[in-house]
């Protein structure tokens, strides 16, 4: 079985204290850091710039807190232009939740709510995104993919494989027999919890027989008080018409290609409604239902 390797590695652990939560992350020694840094309007744009010079290419690139999204602030605090110097693949949202934000290959789409696929602007603001530069580490081809657990499941023997206390990116692509994905309607504020939202403006799309790539991030169990842990899937099809975050999916063979991220960095939002949240309140029941498109 092949083994995943890095150049010229060694490994070391830091701890980042950031709200009240303890961060580990294991590094390399390729002028790579591990951080978490708070942005506000007027400072959004530099510390963006400084976490992409210092950090390297093997770095998480975290905008905001999943539990911050969750709560309802979708106040975006970093635009497109700097997302793209921290990364060239990513998921996340927009401003106001207005879609499904998908990077690949350095372009940054939206998946909107009627379905439709765009490119977005430099200015439009994230409020919440994970994004890496994308180094292969293994290439794997994976058959008889009959639902999306069996995805997760075959990804997690390579997980376990390579380090399950690791982030990983990956790019599945090829013909999905089944792809069913959905989107969000832009919200007006006040702004409800996100979970909430999903009770009556999601939509729902579901595809057969199409091409194209699902990105995917891997959070360690660790991360449970900053993100959804285990895997999370963003769908392009190839011909850019369709997309979204995925809730199921089937393919008879698909190829993936597994970037190993050893790094971790996190850009938190400067506005009155994140600074006020409890973040200690235990939010994994609705985060489920975010991750499986549940509306009850």
């Amino acid at each position: 079985m092949k083994k995943f390797i890095k150049r010229k590695k060694f490994q070391r652990i830091g701890i980042v204290l950031a709200m009240s939560v303890l961060l580990t992350a294991c590094g390399n020694s390729n002028d790579k850091s591990t951080g978490t840094e708070s942005a506000n309007s007027g400072s959004t744009e530099s510390a963006a710039s400084s976490d992409s010079s210092t950090g390297g290419r093997d770095v998480i690139n975290q905008v905001s807190l999943l539990q911050g999204l969750t709560f309802g602030d979708y106040n975006g605090s970093v635009p497109v232009s700097q997302l793209k110097k921290l990364g060239d693949i990513g998921i996340g949202t927009f401003d106001a939740l207005n879609g499904e934000l998908i990077m690949l290959e350095g372009t940054v789409y939206r998946a909107a709510s009627d379905g439709t696929i765009e490119v977005v602007p430099d200015d439009e603001k994230i409020p919440f995104a994970n994004v890496t530069f994308f180094d292969s580490d293994e290439v794997i081809k994976l058959n008889n993919i009959d639902n999306v657990n069996t995805l997760k499941a075959e990804l997690d023997k390579k997980v376990n494989e390579a380090g399950k206390n690791r982030f990983y990116m990956i790019k599945a692509e090829g013909t999905f027999t089944k792809m069913d994905v959905r989107s969000e309607l832009p919200q007006k504020k006040p702004y409800k919890p996100l979970a909430k939202v999903l009770e009556t403006d999601q939509t729902f799309f579901n595809y057969e027989n199409i091409k194209g790539t699902v990105v995917g991030l891997y959070c360690p169990e660790y991360m449970n008080d900053l993100n959804a842990v285990g895997w999370h899937f963003h769908f392009i099809s190839e011909d850019r018409k369709a997309g979204g975050h995925v809730l199921d999916l089937s393919a008879t063979e698909t190829n993936v290609t597994m970037d190993r991220t050893d790094y971790f960095s996190m850009t938190l939002p400067d506005n009155e409604m994140f600074n006020e949240f409890d973040l200690t309140i235990d939010q994994s029941e609705d985060i489920k239902k975010v991750e499986k498109g549940d509306d009850k």
